[in-house]
């Protein structure tokens, strides 16, 4: 089987400075991969590059097998992405913002219901995004990545914000849809997520890959947490 995304030697460069170092990493179809790093360690850039929301400087950046590094267009209507929900245009309702990312709100309401009913969606749509929370918003950018049918979806910490019922309920539904063929690539600070339901993951420190984990090595995380996370720190230091 292929990989839905595959990178090598990704670099990514913002305002003249080098923000991420030939990062190589692939993502399965129907699998979670985790992003982790410290604040400032280039996890934002590195996706937002892959998602087509900056240039890649260099290297290969393949979808199914295609090359798609030097197209940036055509890695944004391949991925879904959550928005930064500071971005938000204060003076929308939530409705009008999915309904201009995506398909038309009952068509997306009908694909992506498990998801809603997890963000509790529906009873925010008339509320203005200027009105809302950051909790509110948080859980309108996650469906906003869904807004379109994607086979691959970037979520940047997705759950911050995110009470924990909904947190749990979320993740839950996410890990459907993982099993049902999404290839799904999630920031994390979280390790219970990380351990819990990724099948690997790359560790990011000063834009460059210091540790790459494999199924074997997330499952022993489950067994020794405080080990794994003892492992973790030292990665990311």
């Amino acid at each position: 089987m292929s990989a839905a995304l595959a990178i090598t030697g990704l670099t990514v460069s913002r305002g003249g400075a080098r923000i991420v170092h030939d990062v190589s990493a692939a993502v399965m179809p129907a699998s979670w991969f985790g992003v982790i790093g410290a604040n400032g360690s280039g996890k934002t850039t590195l996706l937002r590059a892959i998602a087509g929301r900056l240039p890649i400087a260099r290297g290969s950046c393949t979808l199914f097998g295609e090359e798609c590094a030097q197209d940036r267009s055509a890695r944004a209507q391949a991925i879904g992405f959550a928005p930064p929900i500071e971005h938000f245009p204060s003076s929308l309702r939530l409705r009008q913002l999915l309904e201009l990312a995506g398909d038309p709100i009952d068509v997306q309401l009908e694909r992506n219901r498990d998801l809603w009913d997890a963000l509790g969606l529906q009873d925010l749509l008339d509320i203005p995004a200027g009105e809302c929370s950051s909790g509110m918003r948080q859980r309108a950018a996650i469906a906003l990545a869904f807004a379109t049918p994607c086979r691959i979806v970037i979520l940047d910490e997705p759950f911050n914000w995110l009470d924990p019922v909904a947190a749990f309920d979320v993740r839950a539904v996410l890990a459907g849809m993982v099993a049902d063929g999404l290839a799904l690539v999630t920031a994390l600070h979280d390790l219970t997520t990380l351990c819990g339901f990724c099948d690997s993951g790359i560790v990011l420190a000063k834009g460059r890959v210091s540790l790459t984990l494999d199924r074997a090595m997330l499952r022993a995380g489950r067994d020794d947490a405080a080990r794994f996370e003892s492992d973790l720190v030292a990665a990311l230091r």
